[in-house]
């Protein structure tokens, strides 16, 4: 969670080690002394954690709790599942514990008389599947992600900002690692930290690996990329790429004007062999992406808003957070109705800070904008579900699988909200006639004496009123029609707003072209209504597409096109012939394989903007960087 250690919590771990040292034991209304937690990852390879905790108890009734909603998760997912191996002892004496009935995540037991420390022993089974956040992949022969939720347990009745931890982590010889959290001190192939909250060592993952970088980025404060890789070949970066990381430092500067960290760390893992997402913390981001992000020019323009996003979180999620998200521990639930400001205007940054920071170029940039405002212009679940559903809910949509998803929705306030902020910062720009913009509310939002992490939460009436600082308007009616209303224009309304409008032609959309290789699929959306993978099967059809009237379905395979075998350059050249013959694709679904023709004419369709005329060019002056 990323709050700083306050004057107040050195006092309490210095008295903690006072009380320690004399033997004083700690009364029932106190918090419990420093917690120690050793992880030893030296078999991290084999995807196993062993974890050894001793706890200053006191005897009676205990109750201890693993992390079950992982902040910036907005979920509960604390992978419970792979807790393997739990024992308690005391006095040399095993303690029997027991599961409560109703909450998974809760273990009691009883403190015998006389009993001051109690030792816990547990290992952690990382997992192997490429789905999910840190509760996924996170290990090779030659790397390891270390997320502290998996490997502690915490008294019950605590705030996670008054418990403190003291860490230490062994490391598989020879490995190098890095991290956010204080104090790292190493012994061989062990390395201790300073005494942290809970929360702050939770918001502090350990990147390690056999084949590592540090890329710095800037001193004041110091700010790099480390890099852990499944190769020395592929922890390579250009030139270029590190001189457009290293402007990302400084238009984040320019654009917030404070920065709430001591210092940052980009945690960038690549691997095929671990899962690919992003997730933020304070001080660093845990970045997992594919092997050849830094080496193969189209992974690296398809992922070039992934540290983007996840740094601009160091502002919009850390520091300024919804009070709705805010929990003093990791058993109560969060509400993610705020979502759209969290996730969406940080995607909104982050795709505009790649831009201004040269990680895309504007043709590029423009691209993505075109493939957005036509992929929402057309999804058919907004016909049923308003954008602000989608925040409310996450829980339920980050685990829903993807079959028909442009039906259910998924999580849209991510990429829709982006075009909802498009639309705020171009409407502050036409009622200061271009004199204030959504830089000026992220500079005043977001802003702050800096310096150190801290804490500000806001709900919907703060945003409403920093808005109305900015410039006054009925900003409460503005979000609420967008947010609350089934189908709103707003797509193609923030586009147009920018001076800009989607076109199609046969041309590929470069964004799209460059996804499609990296996912190895073919997505034809825009025109018959599908997306299919590489080995034929249909990952998407638009629900009321042409496809979908055809007969074909999400899962369903092609094994034919045109009586030809199937391959995506065949799929494709049979769209872009459509014009004169009919898409003809035989398809297997189960045990039955039939002959399906779409009844489409209109050749390859892709999306791209063109200016719009008689409007001023809003985007490309929102896109230009604020620094030289």
């Amino acid at each position: 969670m990323g709050e700083e250690i306050s004057k107040g919590v050195r006092l309490w771990v210095a008295l903690v080690g006072l009380i320690v040292a004399c033997g004083c034991s700690v009364s029932a209304a106190t918090r419990p002394g420093i917690i120690h937690v050793e992880v030893d990852e030296t078999q991290a390879p084999q995807r196993i954690l062993h974890t050894h905790l001793t706890l200053p108890v006191q005897p009676g009734p205990l109750t201890l709790m693993f992390p079950e909603w992982i902040p910036g998760e907005h979920m509960p997912d604390g992978p419970i599942n792979n807790l393997a191996g739990l024992r308690f002892t005391a006095a040399r004496k095993i303690l029997p514990w027991r599961r409560d009935l109703l909450d998974m995540f809760a273990f009691h037991l009883t403190v015998p008389a006389g009993v001051m420390a109690l030792d816990v022993k547990l290992d952690f089974l990382i997992s192997g599947s490429e789905s999910g956040y840190s509760s996924g992949a996170s290990s090779t022969a030659y790397l390891n992600d270390l997320s502290w939720n998996h490997v502690v347990l915490y008294p019950r009745g605590f705030a996670a900002k008054d418990l403190i931890y003291q860490a230490s982590l062994k490391l598989p010889s020879g490995w190098k690692f890095a991290t956010a959290l204080p104090g790292a001190k190493r012994n061989g192939d062990t390395v201790a930290f300073d005494p942290a909250p809970l929360s702050m060592l939770i918001d502090s993952p350990v990147l390690s690996g056999k084949f590592f970088r540090v890329i710095p980025l800037a001193q004041d404060p110091p700010q790099e990329i480390d890099i852990a890789a499944d190769s020395e070949a592929d922890l390579a970066m250009t030139a270029e790429t590190e001189a457009a990381y290293k402007k990302l430092i400084a238009e984040t500067g320019a654009l917030f004007g404070s920065r709430h960290y001591r210092d940052y760390h980009f945690l960038l893992t690549l691997s095929d062999n671990t899962a690919h997402f992003g997730l933020e913390h304070h001080e660093s981001s845990d970045d997992r992406s594919y092997e050849k992000m830094l080496v193969d020019p189209a992974y690296t323009l398809a992922t070039a808003d992934l540290l983007s996003h996840e740094f601009v979180h160091s502002w919009n999620g850390k520091y300024r957070r919804p009070e709705d998200l805010t929990t003093s521990d990791y058993h109560q639930p969060m509400r993610d109705d705020l979502l759209w400001v969290y996730e969406g205007l940080t995607e909104y940054w982050g795709d505009v800070l790649a831009a201004r920071s040269g990680l895309v170029n504007l043709e590029q940039a423009h691209e993505q904008f075109a493939k957005l405002v036509a992929h929402y212009d057309q999804e058919p679940g907004r016909k049923w579900r308003p954008l602000q559903d989608t925040a409310d809910a996450a829980v339920v949509l980050y685990e829903a699988d993807h079959d028909w998803d442009n039906w259910r929705r998924e999580v849209d306030f991510y990429d829709e909200s982006v075009l909802l902020w498009l639309d705020v910062d171009t409407t502050i720009r036409r009622l200061t006639k271009g004199q204030k913009s959504l830089n000026d509310f992220s500079q005043l939002f977001h802003g702050g004496p800096g310096g150190q992490p801290a804490l500000k939460t806001y709900n919907f009436e703060d945003i409403v009123a920093a808005l109305s600082k900015v410039v006054p308007y009925d900003w409460s009616a503005f979000l609420r029609t967008r947010l609350d209303s089934v189908a709103p224009k707003t797509p193609d309304e923030a586009l147009l707003a920018s001076g800009w409008e989607v076109v199609f032609s046969d041309q590929p959309n470069q964004m799209q072209k460059v996804r499609d290789t990296v996912r190895k699929s073919a997505d034809l959306m825009f025109s018959i209504g599908l997306v299919s993978k590489e080995d034929g099967t249909l990952e998407q059809v638009l629900y009321e597409g042409l496809s979908f009237k055809a007969g074909l379905g999400p899962g369903m395979k092609i094994t034919e096109v045109a009586g030809n075998k199937f391959t995506l350059d065949a799929l494709r050249s049979a769209v872009a012939s459509s014009a004169s013959t009919p898409v003809q694709l035989k398809v297997k679904s189960g045990p039955q394989e039939q002959v399906y023709t779409i009844d489409y004419h209109g050749g390859a369709k892709y999306p791209h903007l063109r200016r719009a005329q008689n409007r001023p060019d809003v985007l490309d002056e929102i896109l230009h960087p604020l620094t030289r």
